[in-house]
């Protein structure tokens, strides 16, 4: 299903077209189509937040074009006229366009009829110069060499992996070395770099690492979650590099490699023993390497990148958190568990699947790419509630069957002990419906048990402690203690009247 709330957004970032597409992994005309729905119903990316993803994709409706008779320019030419000085695309685009009118076809627009030379390229694997705008792309990588530390308790050398961004049009860069690949460092990689430049650009182009890309076909393109959350909160979109094919990020691929010589090979022989030590050298390094002088050209790339810095978004008020997300259902009880902690959910979504979106303070509640609600997270010992009345219904027996009196009635039906016990589990919280697991796990015993020894062992229990617990009565059922009565179980006193056969009766003293 094709997101339109992501292509809202990226059109509120002033992304074109095909900008759209590429980032998506979709069809330019669909973007085209979802746009005109969009401001024919008067939508744009803040208007559907109110709005479930079903209910956008309601409104859009976006009906299939019907492909007209282009005129497909001859790119192999395009391509031999792009060699001479001062001639660009857009030239070319202006001529093919009169061409076009005069024998009375239809011409691509600009956009598309650069997409399909882009194409062209690719597909010839001609070489082409792409100019860079200043502030519009960071490239990001992980460089392929390793620095190393040394473990101050066993002297072994560990591997210290390189994170490089890249500015294509100045070709400032920041490096920083984390002890794993993982999504925590990649995130936080990216944090560290858009402060490091003191903004953001408009287009971020990755690598097609499994912490940033989750899958990147010619058909579609799906971004880690987090990675998406990123891209969000900075406002800005991430277009990833075709795999195997380096050219989409130049700048970074010959940072990497100028970096590794003049940066990671120049550390070489020195021993580090913390990673905040091996990061301050390299940020000695980094200064030289930005603020070296340019070898065919006036200036540096610290001097250009003072231009472009202007051209940077502004970085958001706060910083990015990392978020983990998972998937919970809505109990009947109205809570979800997660990491052995309950949160309450508004009753009407009993039995939905939810997205829970985690950060080190903050539990978020999503359905359908909605909020609806938030918690502050949990810690300390398993079971704890956090439970909000608004979440609670004003008389549960009208949004489920699953409630006090059913369970009561269903102990009853068990025996006189199983029903106290039961009473003790309701009674005994606060919110009466925290209760129900428990309940639910106890009288399903009599599944596996019968209700029988379930009765039976509801009574040994209660003779231990007058509000005993689900793993109590589990375990007498496990042990079998149900089956032993008080009676069979203490010594009988022998009769004044028995009497007992000693060895010589048995032969033990016969020789």
């Amino acid at each position: 299903m094709t997101n339109y709330r992501e292509i809202l957004r990226l059109r509120s970032l002033g992304l074109n077209h095909s900008q759209i597409a590429e980032s998506m992994g979709i069809a330019r005309q669909t973007v085209v189509t979802s746009l005109r729905r969009a401001a024919s119903q008067g939508l744009d990316w803040q208007a559907t937040e109110s709005l479930s993803d079903s209910e956008l994709s309601a409104k859009l409706f976006p009906p299939l074009g019907v492909g007209l008779g282009y005129k497909i320019p001859d790119y192999e030419f395009i391509h031999r006229e792009l060699a001479k000085s001062g001639v660009t695309l857009q030239l070319l685009w202006f001529e093919y366009c009169d061409k076009c009118r005069d024998a009375g076809e239809i011409p691509y627009q600009l956009t598309q009829f650069k997409k399909y030379y882009r194409d062209y390229v690719v597909k010839t694997k001609a070489t082409m110069h792409i100019n860079r705008k200043p502030g519009e792309i960071m490239e990001v990588d992980w460089a392929g060499q390793t620095a190393k530390l040394i473990d101050t308790d066993t002297g072994e050398e560990i591997d210290a992996y390189v994170f490089v961004a890249a500015l294509p049009y100045s070709g400032y860069a920041y490096v920083e070395a984390f002890l794993s690949q993982k999504q925590d460092a990649w995130i936080a990689a990216h944090v560290n770099a858009y402060g490091f430049f003191g903004g953001v650009t408009r287009i971020l182009v990755p690598d097609n690492l499994k912490t940033g890309v989750m899958k990147n076909t010619k058909a579609e393109t799906v971004l880690n979650k987090t990675y998406q959350e990123l891209a969000e909160h900075y406002g800005t979109a991430i277009i990833p590099a075709r795999i195997r094919a380096p050219k989409d990020k130049p700048t970074v691929e010959g940072a990497v490699g100028n970096i590794s010589t003049f940066i990671l090979a120049a550390i070489r022989n020195q021993r580090f023993f913390s990673l905040r030590e091996m990061n301050a050298v390299i940020r000695e390094k980094l200064h030289a390497f930005n603020h070296k002088p340019f070898q065919k050209k006036e200036g540096s790339r610290a001097s250009v990148f003072a231009e472009e810095r202007t051209f940077l978004l502004p970085l958001p008020k706060n910083a990015f958190e990392l978020a983990t997300w998972k998937i919970a259902t809505v109990q009947y009880n109205y809570h979800v568990s997660v990491d052995a902690q309950f949160y309450s959910v508004p009753y009407e979504y009993i039995k939905c699947k939810v997205d829970v979106r985690l950060t080190r303070n903050v539990v978020e509640i999503f359905f359908e790419g909605i909020r609806v609600c938030s918690h502050v997270r949990l810690y300390g010992r398993q079971g704890q509630y956090s439970t909000q009345e608004a979440h609670m219904p004003p008389n549960h027996q009208q949004y489920t069957q699953w409630n006090g009196d059913r369970f009561r009635k269903w102990a009853a039906k068990i025996g006189e002990n199983a029903t106290v016990i039961v009473e003790a589990i309701l009674t005994g919280y606060k919110v009466e419906q925290q209760g129900y697991r428990a309940c639910m796990a106890l009288l399903k015993m009599a599944d596996t048990y019968t209700p029988e020894r379930l009765e039976a062992a509801c009574e040994k229990a209660l003779s231990y402690t007058p509000r005993p617990g689900y793993k109590v009565i589990q375990a007498i059922l496990k042990s079998g203690q149900d089956k032993i009565s008080e009676k069979s179980a203490a010594p009988s006193d022998p009769s004044p009247f028995s009497f007992t056969r000693g060895a010589d009766y048995y032969g033990r003293g016969r020789e």
